[in-house]
């Protein structure tokens, strides 16, 4: 279930994180995957990890918001490995600031990253992604990182909410428009509710500053009782429904959105 064997994958943002789990995730399940990421010393730990436990990784340097990063990172991806079957676009940023605390740069920054990398690794990946479509029976995939954030309103961050709402209806869109072309490329979107990484951190500390306070642990306790399942999400666990949306087990999957948020939605 769920292997995937034969196929090359690409992550963007995947030193470290969701993206990093998933890229140790995906070779465990029989891909060669290549990790994008400015993080590059982080990134080459992630790799010798996957290596030493008998994948093939490759590290590429990347900037997701700039179109020549992502066509040197592609480019090299295909040189080391052959072809490209997987797009993760897992790259994102949290700003964490209302409409009237959060600058111009901070929203120019936040679309940079969290739609315009969506789009040009997008661009970048399709050729290839195209014509690996065209020699499988389930197609080629690209998964985007969304968010709960992109489905339901955001109290700590509107902006965020804003552009992971836009990474939703691009995936629908794009798996609309590739399907009318004949491009058998599949396109879903994965919904993670708060996920103990880096940035799941960033958001406790943003909300107790929102309520005037450093009491993060609060603010962690005060997230924790959003989600029904009684506890926070980890990388793992998006990371398992990342490499099943890229497997040919999603097959009949294209523009959805899989929701992975413990309940937070459910509200």
């Amino acid at each position: 279930m769920n292997r995937l064997d034969g196929k090359v994958a690409f992550l963007s943002g995947a030193a470290r994180g969701i993206g990093g789990e998933s890229a140790k995730l995906m070779a465990a399940a029989g891909a060669r995957v290549a990790i994008g990421d400015v993080l590059e010393e982080r990134g080459r730990q992630t790799v010798r990890e996957i290596e030493a436990s008998g994948g093939q990784a490759l590290l590429v340097p990347l900037d997701v918001t700039t179109e020549a990063s992502w066509a040197a990172a592609i480019d090299a991806t295909v040189k080391k490995f052959g072809g490209l079957d997987i797009l993760v676009n897992n790259a994102g940023i949290f700003v964490g600031k209302g409409v009237e605390d959060a600058s111009l740069d901070d929203w120019h920054r936040l679309v940079a990253v969290n739609l315009t990398g969506v789009v040009l690794g997008t661009r970048a990946a399709l050729p290839h992604l195209k014509a690996s479509g065209q020699n499988s029976p389930q197609g080629s995939a690209i998964v985007n990182l969304a968010s709960v954030a992109g489905l339901v309103g955001s109290q700590l961050d509107p902006l965020y909410s804003l552009t992971k709402g836009g990474v939703t209806l691009f995936t629908k869109s794009t798996a609309l428009e590739f399907g009318r072309k004949g491009y058998r490329i599949r396109v879903n979107s994965i919904h993670p509710g708060v996920i103990d990484t880096d940035m799941g951190q960033q958001t406790f500390v943003m909300r107790a500053k929102q309520v005037g306070t450093n009491d993060t642990e609060k603010a962690r306790q005060a997230t924790l009782a959003l989600h029904p399942i009684g506890r926070l999400g980890t990388a793992g666990d998006i990371a398992n429904g990342i490499v099943f949306l890229a497997s040919d087990d999603a097959g009949f999957m294209t523009g959805a959105g899989l929701v992975v948020d413990g309940g937070w939605t459910a509200h």
